[in-house]
């Protein structure tokens, strides 16, 4: 009887795009470029052009890195665009600059200085959530508070409250026709 055995493939990699899906080694290369990812990259390019100049496109910039649209998710680039957006500025921004600080993004922990900071702005500027969420942030800001299990409780109940409107609940400001963005 004879026995054969084949090697398992290594580093394969699951792909998916609107062809399909397949397994492809690790060292693929496609040279095909989707008219699609094409044309969201200029939309993006666009955004970034129009964002130096409108805090509501930088708003709308920090929200697509947050979640990942059109771009790569990344959660520093949309820390940059939002406090950009902040300090120019955006009643938007400067709330979620209070949030993301108050409960820590991903891997940045909370910082109640920066947090009270925006959310002090934003309630100043008649925002009752910021109001609220500046009373939470004054009772944390003490370090036997933060240490807490009161304090752990309330970052486990809030932050996947946070992050879920980040990712389903704020519009984008802008509308992309033609060949531009209108704010």
């Amino acid at each position: 009887m004879a026995c054969t055995t084949s090697s398992p493939q290594k580093d394969l990699s699951r792909i998916c795009d609107s062809s399909g899906c397949s397994d492809r080694s690790g060292n693929y290369v496609s040279n095909h470029s989707s008219a699609a990812s094409s044309d969201e990259e200029a939309r993006i390019r666009v955004l970034e052009d129009v964002a130096r100049q409108d805090p509501r496109a930088a708003y709308d910039l920090g929200l697509r890195y947050f979640r990942g649209d059109g771009v790569r998710q990344d959660s520093y680039q949309a820390l940059q665009w939002m406090r950009e957006a902040a300090e120019r500025g955006d009643l938007n921004a400067q709330k979620a600059l209070g949030r993301l600080y108050l409960t820590g993004l991903e891997e940045m922990g909370a910082d109640y200085r920066e947090a009270e900071k925006w959310l002090r702005i934003a309630a100043s500027r008649g925002d009752k959530e910021s109001e609220q969420l500046l009373v939470e942030a004054a009772a944390f800001a003490s370090e036997e508070r933060r240490s807490g299990e009161i304090y752990h409780r309330w970052v486990n109940r809030w932050q996947p409250v946070f992050y879920q409107r980040w990712y389903y609940g704020y519009p984008y400001l802008g509308t992309w026709r033609g060949n531009y963005w209108y704010y």
